[in-house]
This record gives structure tokens, C-alpha cells and sequence, in this order.
């Protein structure tokens, strides 16, 4: 069973994601996707970590190309992006996880075995998690949520061609400050179950 979980930033997605991989005895996929995918793609680990999540502009993108003299030049970020497609498909061929982020959702839409989340929350409780966790000052928390929020969605929208944050492009949204973190995991530890019997059930049928 896979997991993905899409996240506004201070939301507490990755931390949520954590720990239901514990409860659940599933493997944890989150920066550990750089890693793998630059034990395979040959890429450097730290340019993957620069351009991680990182959109790609289409125009800037044919711009490059043409400047190439129609040398068919694929832009560093895209080749990190897809060296992370590759590692999800191959994290998720290795058994049951959680994956956060970076378009696994639309990496993994082929599957049957897949639950896709976005956890979202307030932005009073994503500013007060901001300070806590990440060390920045309050009056820049809720810039930094915002700015990272339209990264996210960018780099998603573009490579899934769906809607980054929007319910119809995920199986469940979670709001984390109505339910807290230990909730949200509680509850989609629920879902995960009862969704599991269901996948078994339909091949059983």
C-alpha cells in the first residue's frame, strides 16, 4: 500500500507523514528521495537539493532549447525532477510507504494500490508551527508560508497538469488544525485500513 501525501507548507504534512508510516510499519519517503535519486541518475545530490521541488518555466524552457541550435537540451531541473519520478516509482515497487510530496501522486496515478492526501491548515496555526520548526521570525512566517505554498504549486501544476492543494486532485484532504497531528494520523490510519480491505476485496470479488 502507498501513501502520498501533498502538504501546505507548516501544515505539518511531513511530520503527520512520519508518523504514520511508524503506525502503520510502512517505510518514510520524504528527502530521502534526493538521496536515491542521485545514487541512480548520477546527478549531484546537492544540485537535486537546490532545485528540489522546483518548477520549471515552459517558456524559459523553449527558450533554452532554441538557443541550443536545436540541440535537444533537457534543463537541469527537469532531469532532477524526473531523477526523483524514477526514485518513487522505484521506492514504491519496494513495498508498503509513505511518500511525501514532489508529485508522487501523479508519478504513482497508474496504481491501484495508492491512497493520494493533501493536508492543509489555517494560516494562524501554519505561522505558529513556522516559528516553532523552522527558527523564523513571526512577522516573516506567514511570507515564508505563502512563498513556499506557490513553489509547491507550481512545480506541481506544471508536471501534473492538476490542480496543487485543490480536492479534486486527491483521494482526502486533512485539515491538521482542526484535528491536530496525532488526530490526522489516527484518522487516516483509518482510512488506510478500511481502504486496504476494500483493494483486497475487489480482487477477491
Amino acid at each position: 500500500m502507498i501513501i502520498t501525501i501533498g502538504r501546505q507548507y507548516g501544515s505539518g504534512g511531513k511530520e503527520i507523514g512520519e508518523k504514520l508510516a511508524q503506525k502503520l510499519g510502512f517505510a518514510f519517503y520524504d528527502n530521502e528521495l534526493l538521496t536515491i535519486a542521485a545514487q541512480k541518475s548520477g546527478l549531484s545530490q546537492s544540485a537535486l537539493s537546490e532545485f528540489d521541488e522546483t518548477p520549471t518555466s515552459s517558456f524559459i524552457y523553449n527558450m533554452y532549447v532554441n538557443s541550443m541550435s536545436g540541440i535537444d537540451v533537457v534543463p537541469m531541473n527537469q532531469q532532477l525532477a524526473f531523477a526523483q519520478f524514477d526514485a518513487i516509482k522505484e521506492v514504491a515497487k519496494a513495498g508498503d510507504c509513505v511518500i511525501v510530496g514532489r508529485c508522487a501522486d501523479y508519478v504513482l496515478r497508474e496504481r491501484k494500490d495508492c491512497i493520494h492526501i493533501f493536508i492543509h491548515s489555517d494560516m494562524e496555526h501554519r505561522k505558529k508551527r513556522i516559528v516553532e520548526n523552522y527558527n523564523i521570525p513571526e512577522q516573516l512566517s506567514e511570507k515564508t508560508a505563502l512563498k513556499q505554498d506557490k513553489k509547491r504549486a507550481a512545480y506541481y501544476n506544471y508536471y501534473s497538469h492538476k490542480k496543487w492543494g485543490e480536492a479534486a486532485s486527491y483521494d482526502f484532504t486533512i485539515d491538521s488544525s482542526m484535528l491536530g497531528i496525532d488526530g490526522s494520523v489516527e484518522v487516516l490510519a483509518k482510512i488506510t485500513e478500511e481502504f486496504e480491505k476494500a483493494y483486497r476485496n475487489s480482487f477477491e470479488g
